[in-house]
């Protein structure tokens, strides 16, 4: 079914100053799921996003019990997420040549197949810490297709007016798995071991398989796929670069994703060092964050816009409840900040994958939302054994406010960028009665007025 001519059209750059990028209206939180397509492909969804997050928490844990180190885990991580930074942007070309749902069912039957792997070792006693790394670095090479497929059917299922509600929707889904999958494989792992969460893990992946077979493929709205032709990831990049409202959303969170997101290796370290805990307090921390990511899902679903500013202040927050929480005196003021945590990460995400999506022509958005991909998850093999090793050596709490104050000065800088690229100023105004901070229009300088009079 096509949206007609021009439905999927980019719009012209948004500014911090008038940068709504879509303006859906307000309150129709689950509106999306009227839609028989996105609901097979959301509740299978939540089924996989259960199992994943089951193996996450067993292998962070399984790692750490046969190694003992913090950098170790941060090497699995980094593994994982190896393959997106070395491959991502050609994952971006594949997923704008080939029809997107049969590329889906590939990668996800692919995905299911490791975590069996991996569930057959640990079960039968043979599993090493090399296991693990070898099934996160095939995992990794299969989500360098996966991802950008994934992100980009949305569009396909839903069209552009219900897209910013779709992704919402899908990081909603993602953080309620989270919810349970954590909770559960800390019951499983306590009580019979790592391996039966990594066989529940593999499974779950029937539930998206089924829900791709029984689509109606003549109900999605088509995007013609992209000639094989020379150049095509060269242009992906120029296309980027030329677009202010593309190139720094994704700068900041390739920061943020990097350097702020290493949460397997800082609430293991600090469950572990710290707090002098197990496997069950690791998977409530991840349940309280994912708590906070819920609320944030459920909220950026009923927002009808998407603003540069909304992104840029969520990722000033993030960055100075990170260096609140590593100082938190107690284990429930540590634990507590976890849920607004969650809160601005899961807006950050949202926010920006939204604003990026819709702002992007439909025939360019597998490859430039693998370049979106790539920065955000592919930094993890840069960021994890840096924040690993920091860990190691000066302790959980120094690691965590590392990250922290990378967000946090990342934040700043785009956010001063964007203000000018939108003719804005910060103004600061310490008035009793005034708001002390806000952005104004920025007075043009000389050589601006002349170039103008000219």
């Amino acid at each position: 079914m096509s949206t007609g001519p021009g439905a999927d059209s980019a719009p012209a750059p948004n500014t911090p100053e008038d940068d709504t990028v879509t303006a859906k209206p307000r309150g129709s939180t689950f509106s999306s799921l009227k839609i028989r397509n996105y609901r097979l492909f959301a509740t299978g969804q939540v089924v996989s996003n259960t199992g994943t997050w089951m193996q996450r928490i067993a292998q962070d844990w399984l790692v750490l019990s046969l190694t003992g180190s913090s950098a170790a885990v941060g090497i699995t991580t980094a593994l994982q997420f190896l393959p997106m930074l070395l491959l991502g942007l050609y994952g971006g070309v594949i997923a704008d040549r080939f029809p997107k749902r049969q590329l889906l069912l590939i990668t996800q039957t692919a995905m299911g197949l490791t975590g069996l792997a991996l569930a057959v070792l640990t079960l039968s006693g043979q599993v090493q810490v090399w296991h693990v790394y070898l099934m996160a670095t095939l995992l990794g090479v299969v989500t360098v297709v996966d991802n950008p497929a994934r992100q980009a059917f949305v569009a396909e299922m839903v069209g552009p007016a219900e897209l910013r509600n779709a992704v919402s929707l899908n990081s909603a889904n993602f953080q309620s798995a989270r919810l349970v999958g954590p909770a559960v494989a800390g019951v499983l792992i306590t009580a019979v071991g790592s391996g039966w969460a990594f066989l529940l893990n593999g499974l779950s992946f029937i539930a998206p398989i089924a829900g791709l077979l029984l689509m109606r493929t003549a109900e999605l709205h088509r995007v013609d796929t992209a000639p094989r032709g020379k150049g095509q990831l060269r242009e992906g990049l120029r296309y980027v670069a030329a677009r202010p409202d593309l190139i720094w959303p994704i700068v900041l969170v390739g920061f943020i994703g990097t350097f702020g997101f290493n949460f397997p290796i800082w609430l293991t370290a600090f469950v572990d060092d710290i707090f002098h805990a197990g496997a069950g307090t690791y998977g409530l921390l991840n349940t309280l964050m994912a708590a906070g990511s819920l609320i944030g899902a459920l909220l950026a679903a009923r927002r009808g816009t998407s603003r540069l500013r909304l992104l840029v202040g969520a990722a000033v927050l993030f960055g100075l409840l990170e260096i609140t929480a590593a100082l938190a005196p107690t284990f429930w003021v540590f634990a507590a900040l976890l849920v607004p945590i969650g809160a601005f990460g899961l807006t950050i995400n949202v926010t920006a994958n939204s604003s990026v999506q819709l702002a992007t022509d439909p025939a360019m958005r597998g490859r430039v939302m693998s370049l979106f991909m790539m920065v955000f998850m592919g930094g993890t093999p840069v960021g994890a054994p840096i924040v690993g090793r920091l860990t190691d050596v000066y302790g959980a709490r120094v690691g965590f406010v590392a990250g922290g104050l990378v967000s946090l000065a990342a934040a700043v800088g785009v956010g001063l960028i964007l203000a000018r690229v939108g003719g804005l100023r910060l103004k600061v105004d310490l008035r009793r009665g005034h708001r002390h901070l806000e952005f104004v229009a920025r007075a043009p300088s000389p050589e601006e007025k002349l170039a103008a009079a000219a």
